[in-house]
């Protein structure tokens, strides 16, 4: 397996105020042969705020194990929620795309196989390129002419509505906390499906206690409505961020925590003094930085999702 650590944007291309010296990237997992594969490229949630471990190697290497090419994209959150994020996530991803696909011969990929699978608020993000992916220029001539529409999505547990149902804090580390009702309609996913939309597949539990199962009930009938392929998977029961919901989650293989660089280092300046934050938010920085391992369970029932959409992908990929 290759591994390493691409850097996606250039110093002049990338001017987010808090990143503290991180520059969105990917991890790459791909494998040592020169068999053209599928590709998926993974979006970990965390609320817009941070980028989450347990969503990011495992997934990668399960769909690895399929016969992927796989990638795990660490973009840009708002951790101190000080600075909204806007369009800078899809920029962030919709480059992530393009990237894989101008460098497609490299990666041993087929750049019409491109899937984009992600988790909480990292749905929110890959459903926001399907909806919005046209919107989303690329100044710089190297990739402007290159895709950033993915072949087909999956999105797990995703944050989809800025509604009733909404995931409040995601929208507030995207938006900010003075929205206007435009900004919150083009985030309100399930009123942006187009024709356009690739096909995708969902899935959430019927319980989850963060993100409502209604999110991913609203998205799967907009595209229904719109005539677009989809799977919809709703299990009995299961706690909001299961991942791949297996034994290696169950037993916190998460590998390196690099999705959190961002995170980490607008800790340090914190703590520094580099950077002044409220006492309330300093113990959330301080919370992040010793958690460690989350403690987490298997969920059998759950898990299987990997192989249903590994199925299902075999339609478009």
């Amino acid at each position: 397996m290759k591994k390493e650590v691409i850097t996606l944007w250039n110093q002049e291309e990338y001017t987010y105020p808090m990143a503290q010296g991180f520059v969105p990237n990917i991890m790459t997992y791909v494998h040592e042969d020169e068999l053209i594969r599928p590709c998926m490229i993974v979006v970990p949630g965390g609320a817009y705020c941070f980028v989450s471990p347990s969503e990011g190697e495992l997934v990668a290497k399960k769909f690895y194990e399929f016969g992927y090419n796989t990638f795990v994209l660490t973009y840009t959150v708002n951790v101190t929620y000080e600075y909204p994020l806007n369009e800078q996530p899809m920029r962030d991803l919709s480059r992530a795309i393009r990237y894989v696909r101008k460098n497609c011969e490299h990666f041993h990929i087929d750049s019409n196989k491109v899937v984009i699978c992600g988790f909480s608020a990292g749905g929110h993000l890959c459903g926001s390129v399907c909806v919005h992916h046209k919107d989303v220029k690329d100044v710089n001539q190297e990739f402007a002419n290159i895709s950033n529409k993915p072949n087909a999505a999956i999105l797990s547990y995703p944050v989809i509505t800025a509604g009733e149902f909404a995931h409040q804090s995601s929208f507030d580390a995207l938006l900010g906390f003075r929205t206007t009702e435009e900004q919150k309609e083009y985030y309100t996913l399930e009123n942006q499906v187009n024709e356009e939309v690739p096909p995708c597949f969902l899935w959430q539990t019927v319980n989850d206690e963060t993100v409502p199962v209604e999110n991913s009930y609203l998205f799967a009938k907009a595209l229904k409505e719109k005539n677009i392929p989809f799977a919809h998977h709703v299990f009995s029961e299961g706690r909001h961020g299961l991942s791949t919901a297996d034994e290696a989650f169950g037993k916190s293989q998460f590998g390196e925590p690099y999705t959190m660089q961002q995170t980490f280092q607008v800790t340090k300046a914190i703590k520094s003094g580099k950077v002044t934050v409220s006492d309330e938010l300093r113990k959330t920085m301080e919370f992040y930085e010793s958690q460690g391992v989350p403690q987490v369970e298997a969920n059998p029932e759950v898990a299987v999702w990997t192989e249903m959409a590994k199925l299902w992908l075999t339609k478009y990929m």
